[in-house]
């Protein structure tokens, strides 16, 4: 049955191939391949470059820049004796960060050019810089210092690969005198050139050729030595070759998101946008924090988000969590894989060995993703094959028995580079502090990519992921949190079963189609289809007696317990145009989702156990079926977003969906069937305004849908709503950090609770009310001084019910939490390579139910790790808990309180080549 299913997946993608593949091959080009709807495809590789020693002044192919007399004075000019051209030293300029102006040429085009390559060659006197364009000529430059560095900024220009992508370029230590080059997007309007002297500030010549603009660098040492005069030749002399292959290493990284400062997200408004011109709190996980903490589960990487928290525990198979006060959900959990809806990824859906960066929207986001929990998304933004060899593999080993090994492969399959591949692989194991849990993940992730034309591209792809772990059920409160005249229970007593067992697999397959009309219009098909089955086999827990030490227990079993398979498509066009003065960014799609699910279980009953002196594997009663439901459900969602630039700095977004939605329940066991038909509409409107160039003022309306999970509840139940209204301030801090404010007032309504004139109705008049106020700020500091922090003030509470007070908090969610990690790293010296980081987290009181019964206690975790990377080599070592605090994660009711993870180390060794 699932190889059928699988099978009928390839068929529709192997359509779909048939389909484009011809008109793509006979395109005329048209330019630059677009980039992706949901983010940059990134990649990492080290490059060779020949020492050809050619000097930096060439024949007519390169030409000196000239500098107008409007340069600021304090920059000093060199005269040239053979020539009347004007050189800018730079050396010279003052050592207090000043910026002026290099060139002064026609005020800047609106058109963003494209520098679709960089290079670092070795001159007679130090290095050269090529940004390879053909409109060179057209760049704009200003500069500033900073010590030894030297730092350019180009507006007006990306660094984009043939294929669209963003890439980053770096040099470690390319020549003497100099010891790193970087060139990276320091947003999607700018290039950063930024080259860091040993012991001064290099000299700098700027010239334009064949090859785009170029930079001539000298080393300070080498620029104060005196020149010696060459004899003229009529003949051209040839340059010597460098004997053998005198290379350069260069660490070259697609991640425009390189260090912790991510300008950009996709999850916003399914465009790769500036998150200063989005009108909602979104935040971006990069590449370089999961490495940093070394995160292994999607709970430790939302520990950096404030507003973000766990719902149940960081060993479970799931990753269960909330946001802004409300839960991402289960059947309906609001995650996304690459912009494409897959509630199955709260099931060990995240895997570090196959994610590039986690995307967190705060708030609705029905208006493009349609059914989804009002708290928030979360968009897990996968690798992505690579354009040049790049091979990479990882071992880890720490408490607990955990081991840890990755690889990570990825380049062309061609000569002309026109098929990629990617593959990612891992596997994990560990045991735990508590009795019997252990923890097995797998996951296997080929992807192949297929560019038709620059304009034509499809990325077919394929992922399969088993977790085997036991439950963790937690302890009782009374014991644990609260006293117990008995005494306390062991932190890591295990209540349940060595026997039990849990096993989730997941297979995946999908597509994503890419064509670039033209330089305004694109399109882009996504395809996802997930087929997940869970086995379990395990007792659970039920209720402590007034004994304080007997507790009741129950036994589930079913293989299998729970089939769901899932098929989404996902098609829109993205365009630019005018209408007057009022640029516009439209995109406009379809959504078809369709899900089957199957729910399969017997109960029994096992004895009950004493929490002081447990006695395991007791008898169990005999087995009843006691639920059995199948369940499908059909959405077809359209929507539209018009992203509306009324001023260069007045921006407005107006957007709504529509989805259609038909549920169908089927109770095998009582033979009866139930089928809802539900049509909703989800609004947003948001407004942007930047008074100054660093800071954008936003306030934005937003609402959101969830239907009834039809395989756990009553689908004659309406959808739940959410309503959302949010302020905020985000600021552009030297171009090196971003930080945001956000105030909000969240809404669910709709919910159900007991009628109160008829005890066994239910109705819908429940309110839950969310406001609170968030702050975060990430990136870099200074030079090798990366930081992410946050703030979340949280006020959730229950403003209309019938069950329980008005006024109660909402379980789990604490009222202030902050966090701070930050990392250093030496620049230069002998010890190059080597740094610390410290992380701060600390989580308030919490509410451990509804009911409001009994409190869990705040409290403040500090973890550390000390990392050396070293040409391709990275080492470091990971601590986590470093003071063995006691505390607890979560709370589900007064029988299951989950305690946290105690003083861990971890150790890992990665290799790139």
């Amino acid at each position: 049955m699932k190889l059928d299913k699988l099978f009928q997946s390839l068929l529709l993608t192997g359509a779909v191939v048939v389909l484009i593949s011809t008109p793509a091959r006979s395109e005329v080009n048209q330019g630059e391949s677009s980039t992706g709807a949901v983010g940059e495809s990134t990649f990492k590789d080290t490059l060779g470059v020949r020492n050809s020693k050619s000097p930096v002044l060439t024949a007519s192919h390169r030409k000196h820049r000239d500098f107008p007399s409007q340069v600021t004075s304090s920059l000093q000019r060199a005269k040239l004796e053979k020539s009347n051209r004007k050189i800018l030293q730079l050396n010279e300029i003052s050592q207090v960060s000043q910026s002026a102006e290099l060139l002064v040429q026609s005020p800047a085009s609106s058109e963003v050019i494209q520098v679709t390559g960089v290079q670092a060659n070795p001159t007679d006197n130090g290095v050269e810089v090529i940004l390879q364009t053909t409109q060179g000529e057209q760049l704009q430059i200003t500069n500033n210092s900073a010590e030894n560095n030297f730092i350019a900024d180009i507006p007006n220009a990306q660094l984009r690969l043939p294929s669209g992508d963003g890439f980053t370029f770096r040099s470690q230590n390319p020549i003497e005198g100099i010891t790193q080059i970087t060139v990276t997007n320091l947003d999607t309007n700018t290039i950063r050139v930024t080259v860091a002297g040993e012991t001064g500030l290099p000299t700098v010549e700027l010239f334009d050729g064949d090859e785009g603009l170029i930079f001539g660098f000298t080393p300070a040492a080498n620029a104060m030595q005196p020149e010696t005069e060459q004899p003229r030749s009529e003949i051209p002399q040839e340059e010597p070759s460098a004997q053998g292959d005198d290379v350069i290493e260069l660490i070259v990284t697609g991640q425009q998101e390189d260090g912790y400062r991510v300008p950009n997200a996709s999850v916003g408004t399914r465009t790769d946008t500036q998150l200063r011109d989005i009108p909602q709190s979104i935040q971006v996980i990069p590449q370089q924090i999961l490495k940093d903490q070394q995160i292994t589960r999607l709970t430790e990487a939302v520990r950096n988000v404030p507003g973000v928290e766990t719902d149940g525990s960081s060993r479970s198979s799931s990753d269960f969590l909330i946001i802004r006060g409300f839960e991402t959900g289960f059947n309906n959990a609001s995650f996304l894989r690459n912009g494409i809806q897959d509630p199955r990824l709260i099931s060990g859906g995240f895997n570090p060995a196959t994610i590039e960066r986690i995307e967190i929207l705060r708030g609705p986001a029905s208006v493009l993703f349609g059914n989804l929990e009002p708290g928030g998304a979360i968009n897990l933004v996968t690798k992505q094959p690579l354009n040049e060899p790049f091979y990479a593999i990882e071992a880890s080993v720490g408490s607990f028995n955990f081991y840890r090994g990755a690889i990570d492969l990825s380049g062309p399959l061609n000569e002309n580079g026109t098929v990629l591949y990617r593959f990612n692989a891992a596997a994990q194991t560990s045991d735990s502090f508590i009795d019997f849990l252990f923890d097995r993940r797998y996951v296997i992730a080929p992807t192949l990519e297929v560019n038709f034309s620059e304009n034509t591209s499809l990325n077919i792809w394929g992922e399969y992921s088993k977790i085997e772990n036991a439950f963790d059920l937690g302890v009782p409160a009374v014991g644990s949190v609260l006293p117990n005249p008995l005494g306390s229970i062991p932190r890591n007593r295990n209540l349940t079963d060595p026997n039990n067992f849990n096993v989730d697999e997941t297979y995946r397959i999908g597509f994503d189609l890419q064509h670039k009309f033209n330089d305004d219009w694109q399109l882009r098909s996504a395809f996802l289809s997930s087929f997940y089955t869970q086995n379990r086999d395990f007792v659970f827990t039920i209720a402590l007696l007034p004994d304080n030490r007997t507790l009741t227990r129950g036994f589930s079993r079913a293989n299998p317990a729970y089939n769901d398979d899932l098929y989404n498509l996902d098609t829109h066009v993205i365009g630019n145009f005018s209408t007057g003065s009022i640029q516009h960014r439209l995109t406009a799609g379809i959504n078809l989702n369709w899900r089957n699910s199957f729910v399969d279980n017997e109960g029994a009953t096992a004895e009950p156990i004493d929490i002081f002196n447990p006695v395991y594997s007791s008898p169990i009663s005999p087995f009843s079926r006691n639920f059995r439901v199948e369940y499908d459900s059909r959405i077809v969602g359209v929507y539209i977003q018009d992203q509306m630039t009324l001023l260069d700095n007045l921006k407005f977004l107006l957007g709504g969906r529509f989805d259609f939605a038909h549920q169908n329940q089927r109770d095998i066991l009582s033979n009866t069937e139930t089928e809802n038909n539900y049509q909703e509409f989800s609004p947003r409107l948001g407004i942007v305004y930047q008074p100054i160039q660093p800071i954008s003022l936003y306030a934005s309306y937003s609402r959101s849908f969830s239907l009834p999970d039809a395989a756990f509840s009553d689908i004659t139940l309406q959808p739940e709503f959410g309503t959302q209204y949010e302020v905020g301030v985000k600021a552009e801090l030297n171009q090196r950090l971003s930080a945001n404010l956000a105030f909000y007032n969240l809404t669910r309504s709709n919910l159900p609770t007991t009628d109160p004139e008829n005890l066994l109705r239910t109705i819908q008049v429940g309110k839950q009310r969310s406001r609170g106020v968030e702050f975060d700020i990430s990136g870099e500091v200074m030079p090798g001084w990366n930081i992410i922090a946050g703030y979340a003030l949280t006020d959730a509470k229950i403003i209309e019910d019938n069950n329980f007070p008005v006024g109660n908090t909402l379980s789990n969610v604490s009222r202030n939490s902050w966090n701070l990690w930050t990392t250093y790293q030496l620049q230069s010296g002998n010890l190059q390579g080597l740094g610390f980081g410290l992380g701060l987290f600390y989580v308030d009181n919490r509410q451990g139910d509804l009911a409001n019964s009994f409190e869990l206690p705040s409290y403040f975790r500090t973890d550390a790790a000390i990392f050396y990377n070293r040409d391709n080599w990275r080492l470091s070592i990971n601590i986590k808990n470093l003071f063995d605090v006691d505390y607890f994660e979560y709370a589900q009711n007064r029988n299951r309180v989950v305690v946290g993870d105690p003083f861990t180390v971890q150790g890992t060794i990665s290799w790139q080549f």
